[in-house]
């Protein structure tokens, strides 16, 4: 049965990096025999421009009619003084909520072939492989009541609600745990516990569901020692799962430990495994046109999507390993280039495609 994948590309350097993922479809249709229906639909700045929303119903209508997303960037300096309701990245935030995309996953992982890329030395990092699970739906982002208040005195107050119910915790415990048995079945739950209820609470949650997954080693974290750890000695962690305030910041750290942004695929997942797949880095408008996009944050999404949502985790293996390959002989874009020498996005694309054929 062909799978069917929406294909937003968005804004800036969108288009750019979604066009070489799907020539990394194109080629697995005709070499690898997977099937695909790609419907394609606008978001974000896009999306306002075309009907006057940054989610269109039709989009909206696309999206939750296919198996899972394939999401490029949003936004651009255009849109800045736009209502904050019609805002590019409203779209996006639109979206997550109404597919319930509630399981953010943000890997950090670092190909040998960069680790002097990396702002840490290269035997801290080479060959770091971590998933940072973060509750995308939940949270002191979302928390009611919120706002800004003036108090009797005169003076303004702004003030947000950290809040989670059980069922959110169990939710994103038991997606972190079914990825971690996935991987080498250790998990880290991070929180702090020792100052926030909302933390007393996510961490028994956390436990009572582990005690379903008796193989995964399961153990618990404050946030600041976390963030402490992921600098010292990241490669002690395999799976992270943490709130969405948590996980947000978190993922920044680990993403930089691997030297560039634009290598680094993530996905939102909802109870079902239909998910949103999007490179981590935004729509980078000051080279949007330029053909300097890295892809490969993009190309890896696909990898992701592949095995998170669409049962085919031996072709997003075949993907990765191009990848690799391609980094092995020493082709790189201008964000992952050590000298002047660089190439830009449709030959890196190209690359990856000749590299998967060559597999096939």
């Amino acid at each position: 049965m062909s799978n069917k994948i929406a294909v937003l590309a968005g804004d800036g350097i969108g288009p750019e990096i979604i066009a070489e993922a799907v020539k990394t479809i194109h080629c697995l249709q005709q070499d690898f025999g997977f099937e695909a229906d790609l419907e394609y639909a606008a978001i974000g700045g896009a999306g306002y421009d075309q009907s006057g929303q940054p989610l269109p119903a039709e989009t909206l209508e696309i999206c939750e009619q296919s198996d899972a997303v394939l999401f490029g960037a949003i936004g651009g300096p255009q849109y800045d003084e736009l209502p904050r309701e019609l805002r590019p990245e409203k779209g996006l935030l639109n979206l997550r909520s109404s597919l319930s995309l509630f399981s953010n996953l943000r890997p950090a992982i670092l190909y040998p072939q960069l680790a002097d890329a990396s702002s840490l030395k290269a035997e801290l990092v080479a060959g770091l492989d971590i998933m940072i699970v973060r509750e995308l739906t939940g949270g002191i982002y979302f928390g009611q009541p919120r706002g800004i208040r003036e108090l009797e005195n005169g003076e303004r107050q702004g003030f947000n609600t950290l809040v989670y119910a059980e069922h959110e915790i169990e939710r994103i415990a038991r997606s972190a745990l079914d990825i971690a048995m996935l991987r080498n079945r250790r998990l880290c739950s991070v929180d702090k516990a020792n100052v926030l209820e909302v933390s007393e609470l996510w961490r028994e949650v956390v436990n009572r569901v582990a005690g379903e997954y008796p193989e995964v080693e399961v153990s618990h974290m404050y946030v600041d020692n976390a963030s402490m750890q992921l600098v010292r000695a990241p490669k002690q962690f395999d799976v992270i799962v943490t709130s969405n305030l948590f996980g947000d910041i978190l993922s920044d750290t680990a993403a930089m430990l691997t030297g560039s942004i634009g290598m680094l695929p993530s996905a939102s997942l909802d109870k079902n495994g239909k998910g949103l797949y999007e490179p981590v880095h935004g729509s980078a408008p000051d080279i949007a046109g330029k053909g300097l996009a890295n892809p490969l944050a993009t190309i890896l999404s696909l990898a992701l999507m592949l095995r998170y949502s669409l049962q085919q985790p031996d072709l997003a293996d075949q993907i990765e390993v191009a990848v690799g390959n391609v980094l092995d002989q020493g082709m790189r874009t201008a964000d992952i280039a050590e000298t002047s020498s660089s190439v830009g996005t449709s030959e890196m694309g190209d690359a990856v495609v000749a590299a998967l054929r060559a597999l096939a």
